[in-house]
C-alpha cells in the first residue's frame, strides 16, 4: 500500500490518500514475457499448419507440420542440413562484410566532401532500385560459377540500403556534437568513427538489419540458380534438389531452416547489439 499526500489550493488542509497496489496475476506476469508471447504465436501457427495440412490430405503439395519436423530432424541428423546451412552462412558473411566496408567508406566520403555526397546520391539513385537477382546473368558472365558470383550479388543487395542509412544518420548528427569533435581536434576518419558513427548508430543499425534481410533473401535465390548450374551450393540448392525429387517435406524443412536462421540472427545478434548500444545510451526505447 502506498500513501499519497495532496496539497489543495486555497490554504485547505492536505488530503491523504491510500493507494492499494494489487499484485499482478499469474497470467499478467506471463503476458509480460516477450519470449513467451512470441512462442505462443509460433505454436498457434504450427497448430493451424497441422490442421490445414491434415484437412487438405495432400502431402505432395502441402505436408503436415509433423512430416516437416521429421524431415528436418532426418536432414539435421545426417549432417546434410548443417553442411548446407554453413555453406550459405559462410558466403553470406563474406559478402556482408565486404558490403559493410564499402558502404561505410562511401558514407564517410559523402559526409566529408560535397563531391562524395553527389557521387553517393547518384549511385544509390541508379543502383538501389535495381534488384540484385537481376544481376545474376551478368555475374555468371563476369565471374563464372561459384562463390565470386554469389559475393557480387550479395554486395549489391547490402551496399546501397546500408550506405543510404549510414549517410542519413551522419547527416542527422547535431551541430553541437560536430563542434565538440572539432574542438577536440578530431578530423578525417577519427572524426567519423568517434563522433558520427556513435551518434548515427540507430540509423546504421537499421541499415544493417535491412541489409541482412536483403542479403539472406538474395543468397537463397542466387543459390537456386547457381546450385542448378554447378550441382553444389547451400540451402537454396538443398531446397531445389528436394523439389526435383518431389520431397516436399524436405523442401519445407529447408525453408524452415532459412526462417530459423533469420530469427536467430535477428533476436540473438541484432537484439543484443541494440540492447548494449542504442538502448543503453538512451537513444531508443
Amino acid at each position: 500500500m502506498s500513501v499519497v499526500h495532496l496539497l489543495p489550493a486555497g490554504g485547505e488542509p492536505p488530503v491523504t490518500l491510500a493507494v492499494v497496489e494489487r499484485p499482478l496475476s499469474v497470467w499478467q506476469r506471463l503476458a509480460g514475457i516477450t519470449a513467451l508471447r512470441r512462442a505462443v504465436i509460433l505454436v498457434g501457427l504450427a497448430v493451424l499448419w497441422q490442421a490445414y495440412a491434415t484437412w487438405a490430405n495432400n502431402p505432395l503439395m502441402f505436408p503436415t507440420f509433423t512430416d516437416t519436423t521429421e524431415a528436418f530432424w532426418d536432414a539435421l541428423s545426417r549432417g546434410t542440413l548443417l553442411a548446407k546451412s554453413w555453406t550459405s552462412v559462410k558466403v553470406l558473411l563474406m559478402g556482408y562484410g565486404i558490403a559493410i566496408a564499402i558502404a561505410f567508406s562511401l558514407a564517410g566520403i559523402a559526409t566529408a566532401t560535397r563531391l562524395g555526397d553527389d557521387v553517393l546520391a547518384t549511385l544509390t539513385s541508379m543502383f538501389n532500385p535495381l534488384p540484385a537477382i537481376a544481376l545474376l546473368p551478368l555475374a555468371l558472365l563476369w565471374f563464372g560459377l561459384g562463390t565470386p558470383s554469389l559475393l557480387f550479388v550479395l554486395v549489391h543487395a547490402v551496399l546501397w540500403p546500408l550506405a543510404l542509412n549510414a549517410s542519413a544518420g551522419f547527416a542527422g548528427v547535431s551541430e553541437t556534437l560536430r563542434m565538440a569533435g572539432r574542438n577536440y581536434g578530431l578530423s578525417g576518419w577519427r572524426y567519423v568513427t568517434l563522433i558520427l558513427v556513435p551518434a548515427a548508430f540507430p540509423s546504421i543499425l537499421t541499415g544493417l538489419k535491412i541489409g541482412w534481410a536483403f542479403a539472406w533473401r538474395t543468397l537463397i535465390a542466387a543459390e537456386l540458380v547457381f546450385g542448378v548450374a554447378s550441382g553444389s551450393g547451400g540451402l537454396g540448392w538443398f531446397i531445389f534438389e528436394n523439389k526435383n525429387r518431389l520431397e516436399t517435406a524436405y523442401v519445407f524443412a529447408g525453408l524452415g531452416t532459412v526462417i530459423i536462421i533469420g530469427l536467430l540472427v535477428e533476436n540473438l545478434v541484432f537484439r543484443t547489439i541494440e540492447i548494449h548500444t542504442v538502448r543503453k545510451w538512451g537513444m531508443q526505447r
